[in-house]
């Protein structure tokens, strides 16, 4: 019975924690009248007006899956309504759904496929699909072996935002169509990653060749990868050891990214349009990780997955509990600072949903079929 409790209070606490964050989102950062927009900080400067964010494609990918995680957990339309917007106001912005980066169109896939999760609406699945096309034929290239370059601009730079995100969302699409042409892309990005940016200890390096010589970034290891990476390896449902395989990779990078149980280094820029994109990095990680740990079988391995998440996340819940806002800044163990950015406050709405996923027991719901 006190086990039922706990664990009951656990769910409510979790729950409490993400719809806060939702409620930040709307609060401090949207703006009524351009739905799914959102200012540049929060609060805004006493010295100037609210700003718009300057268009940051993946960042509203993003948002549209932290509004999906929320109508997932709520049942609530309105949150619904909200991705939605935020995919009309994106495709308004942009003047349609790509751009020249294939990791932000590899991002907008996903969120695409959650909507067509969400609705069945198949207009969302074609979309997904017409941006798979755009990435494959105009991304995908040799240099550097058969995989998807960073940018139109350098189709000699391969790196795991864009290589991740697309076989990520290659073995997603194969499990809503059945096109083998989609188990077929991510078998071939996975093994790409295999031999060229996956260390033998499950590290995942951020690049190769971004300057032109050939070199591996392996200095730059960002929470993200690790994460996208290991969804990609489990997201691979023919592969027998794909859970070990994704298993490994989630937990490679920890003890480097957090020897003291929190990612640390990766902050949003007062001197960057917005912030940047680094605040937004260890949102994404806890999302992927979670998945990872929840396909799991009970053992050591998805213990120490779910308990890296319930220290993250259990620091991120008292910090926003000790800001009248709910704002939390890129430091999850300490208080908001006066200026926070959209990019981490999507990572901390990210990362609290997963928690209540982790809290609940609820993996992703079972996609539709086309």
């Amino acid at each position: 019975m006190q086990d039922e409790t706990a664990t009951r209070a656990a769910r409510a606490r979790a729950h409490d924690a993400a719809e806060r964050a939702q409620r930040t989102l709307d609060d401090r950062f949207s703006v009524p009248w351009l739905p799914g927009a959102a200012l540049n900080v929060a609060p805004p400067s006493i010295r100037r007006l609210p700003q718009l964010v300057p268009l940051n494609h993946w960042w509203l990918s993003h948002l549209i899956e932290a509004r999906l995680d929320a109508f997932h957990r709520t049942g609530d339309t309105r949150r619904l309504r909200q991705a939605r917007d935020v995919l009309r106001l994106l495709r308004l912005r942009n003047r349609g759904l790509a751009n020249d980066y294939f990791d932000d169109m590899g991002w907008l896939t996903l969120a695409l496929i959650g909507l067509f999760d969400a609705t069945a609406d198949a207009r969302h699945l074609r979309d997904a699909e017409g941006l798979w096309r755009r990435i494959r034929n105009r991304g995908w290239n040799d240099h550097e072996g058969p995989s998807v370059a960073w940018r139109e601009q350098q189709p000699a730079y391969k790196n795991a935002p864009s290589n991740g995100a697309f076989a990520l969302a290659s073995a997603r699409l194969h499990a809503r169509t059945g096109e083998p042409r989609y188990r077929d892309a991510a078998d071939e990005t996975v093994a790409w990653l295999t031999e060229h940016l996956i260390a033998p200890d499950g590290t995942v390096l951020d690049g190769v060749n971004r300057e032109g010589d050939h070199r591996v970034d392996a200095d730059w290891v960002f929470s993200y990868n690790q994460g996208v990476v290991a969804a990609a390896l489990l997201e691979r449902a023919w592969v027998p050891d794909a859970p070990a395989e994704a298993s490994r990779v989630a937990r490679a990078a920890l003890p480097r990214l957090a020897p003291h149980g929190l990612v640390e280094g990766e902050t949003a820029r007062a001197d960057h349009p917005g912030g940047g994109d680094a605040g937004l990095f260890k949102g994404i990680h806890i999302r992927y990780l979670v998945e990872v740990a929840q396909a799991l079988p009970p053992g050591d391995d998805r213990h120490a997955l779910a308990r890296f998440v319930e220290t993250a996340t259990d620091a991120l819940i008292r910090t926003q509990s000790a800001t009248p806002d709910g704002r939390v800044g890129d430091d999850w163990g300490r208080p908001a600072p006066p200026v926070t950015f959209l990019s981490t406050q999507l990572a901390v709405t990210l990362a609290l949903e997963a928690r209540w996923r982790l809290e609940r027991g609820a993996a992703r719901p079972m996609p539709p079929r086309a």
